[in-house]
């Protein structure tokens, strides 16, 4: 259980960088388009700080002990689900040219 809550945090995490990292490719290959990469960058820590926190969750998801896979479901379910708000937020905010 443990497991599959961490993997899915972890991919929800990694889906909120690899949106950021599009995003600023695909602007910088626009003219016009540095201030969409200012605001990829800004967002940048925040996909860090949960891509971190879930990572975390995942290793410590590995070990053998119950209490282990308490806490890590615990600390990768709020991850992920951060994440899954963050990247919404982002999203959001992208399409409607607050940055």
């Amino acid at each position: 259980m443990a497991f599959l809550v961490t993997l899915a945090a972890l991919l929800a995490a990694a889906g909120h960088a690899g949106y950021l990292a599009m995003l600023t490719s695909a602007a910088k290959k626009r003219p016009g388009g540095q201030p969409a990469v200012d605001f990829a960058r800004k967002r940048f820590p925040i996909a860090g700080v949960g891509l971190g926190v879930t990572l975390l969750a995942f290793l410590i998801g590995t070990g053998d002990s119950a209490g282990a896979d308490v806490f890590a479901t615990l600390l990768g379910a709020g991850g992920g689900i951060g994440s899954v708000k963050a990247l919404q937020s982002t999203q959001r905010r992208f399409r409607k040219g607050e940055f």
